[in-house]
């Protein structure tokens, strides 16, 4: 009875297993095909599309079916041949980017295949360049970023500036971060053209779109300003006027004048760097400090002031001549220099032998020996002659007035007797009034300088040691005489009164009053 029980139990055991393992060989046989969906994972917008459903080994006939993302029906295909498989073509819009399977039944057999994930691209359209700031104006050294904006997905970008593509070795100011281009130092060699491309690419298939190119215009800080001052005589008026201007910078900018710290005219410049100022002004009266500030976007300087002081012509003018020599150390020009003591705005004239120079109609030049026989520079106070021959000896002198007073009086120096011979070709000229020794001087003459001044300077210790003798030996021989007549009164000393006026200087020789200097020049 017990080993009934028993066998009974194992057998309700035993009946579960076996329902499993039936339903188990049931799912197994309807689950037994083997799918494969073939197709793309990439699609532009308003494309058409195919995908392909195979069930391999199977028995006709086969029923196909494509699932989107959330189990969607998307197609339905039977193969009654079975070799051929389903064929599902699709128009890409929008809501076709996602997940795509298919399905299939034959002989009460079923099958899932694989997933292909679907992505729609959208062509890039409507492209342009913004900029940040904007306008695009940037100034040198600060930061400047253009965007390139435009309509589509999956795209990549390419900067183009002044028809050259722009990459990561083009400047070391340049920097390509997704669809913008940063530059962070922005220099004047950076205005230009630039536009953009977008560009997306399926498979073999590229589309881009580009952009209207973009004028990137980079304006130069502006400079310290300058300031200077002019006057001019009309009849018995005088018209003052004051110029401020940078070197450097981009137009506009503005430009103001202060006397004494107030503001007396402004002005801005659009096409120059300049800007004028009338003045009140009268020649010998301050009439205040002058300064001049510049404005721009992002800038303010101020000038150095000036005093308008306009100081008439006047005192003792002197002339001095230097020498230019070649590097062979030959003689090349005279530069005559004129030395106003007083005066802002001297007009100097030169004469030669009582005859203005032609060089007086002349504008301030360079030195040109092949092409004139004078020129002036530093407006006017500097005379070269750049020919030396003996039709060039002769009385030299310059005279001054005021520039702006025609009829206003002349103050002249001496006139300089200016020979010029053709003894020696090399020999240094003799002393001028000038004191500076030329730098190409020949070497011969300097070494007999440096000889005798050696020897004058060994004769003159030799006549301080024999004094000091002299005047040594002189105390010993009267030192007993000074001790045995220790009650004597010392001699009174002789008064240098008397000894001037028994040796009266001869002040003649020196007098410095005299007009006529004398330079020979040897050629």
């Amino acid at each position: 009875m017990q080993k009934t029980v028993m066998k009974n139990l194992q057998t309700l055991n035993v009946l579960p297993i076996l329902a499993l393992a039936t339903l188990f060989i049931r799912i197994s046989g309807s689950t037994s095909l083997r799918l494969l969906l073939t197709g793309p994972d990439m699609a532009y917008l308003g494309s058409r599309v195919t995908f392909w459903c195979t069930a391999i080994d199977s028995s006709p006939p086969v029923t196909y079916e494509l699932i989107g993302d959330g189990g969607v029906l998307i197609g339905t295909d039977i193969d009654l041949e079975g070799d051929r498989g389903a064929r599902f073509v699709l128009k890409v819009t929008a809501t076709s980017e996602g997940s795509y399977h298919c399905t299939a039944a034959a002989g009460g057999s079923t099958g899932v295949s694989n997933s292909i994930k679907l992505t729609v691209v959208t062509p890039a359209s409507n492209t342009r360049v913004t900029s940040e700031p904007f306008p695009p104006v940037a100034y040198e050294g600060s930061g400047f970023v253009l965007n390139c904006t435009t309509k589509g997905s999956h795209l990549s970008y390419t900067w183009f500036f002044n028809r050259k593509e722009v990459t990561s070795n083009t400047s070391p100011a340049f920097q390509l971060s997704g669809n913008k281009l940063v530059m962070g130092n922005v220099t004047f060699e950076h205005a230009g053209s630039y536009y953009c491309m977008a560009t997306s690419r399926v498979q073999d298939t590229e589309r881009f779109s580009n952009s209207a190119p973009v004028q990137l215009t980079v304006k130069v800080n502006i400079s310290k300003p300058r300031i200077s001052f002019s006057i001019s005589k009309e009849g018995a008026s005088y018209h003052g006027n004051v110029t401020c201007w940078s070197t450097r910078g981009s137009p506009p900018v503005n430009f103001s004048l202060s006397l004494d710290d107030r503001e007396v005219g402004s002005v801005t410049a659009t096409e120059s760097l300049t800007a004028w100022f009338p003045v009140d002004m009268v020649p010998g009266l301050d009439m205040g400090e002058a300064r001049c500030r510049v404005t721009t976007e992002v800038q303010e300087l101020m000038s150095d002031p000036v005093t308008l002081v306009v100081v008439p012509v006047g005192g003792k003018v002197k002339m001095e001549v230097d020498y230019l020599y070649r590097a062979d150390s030959e003689l090349a020009a005279a530069r005559l220099t004129c030395q106003v003591s007083r005066g802002t705005f001297p007009y100097v004239s030169w004469l030669f032998n009582n005859s203005v120079l032609p060089s007086e109609t002349h504008v301030d030049s360079h030195i040109q020996p092949a092409l004139s026989q004078y020129a002036v520079a530093d407006h006017r106070r500097t005379l070269f002659l750049a020919k030396l021959g003996p039709e060039e000896s002769g009385y030299y002198r310059c005279k001054a007035r005021d520039s702006y007073d025609d009829s206003g009086p002349w103050v002249e120096s001496p006139d300089m007797l200016v020979r010029v011979t053709d003894r020696y070709h090399n020999s240094m000229p003799p002393a001028t009034p000038s004191t500076e020794t030329p730098q190409n001087a020949p070497k011969t003459t300097i070494e007999a300088i440096a000889i005798a001044f050696c020897c004058f300077l060994l004769l003159t210790l030799a006549a301080c040691v024999g004094c000091v003798y002299t005047m040594f030996d002189h105390e010993q021989a009267h030192a007993p005489v000074a001790t045995t007549n220790p009650s004597l009164d010392a001699l009174p000393l002789s008064s240098p009164q008397s000894q001037s006026e028994g040796n009266p200087a001869d002040t003649s020789s020196t007098d410095s009053s005299v007009q006529n200097q004398t330079v020979e020049i040897t050629v």
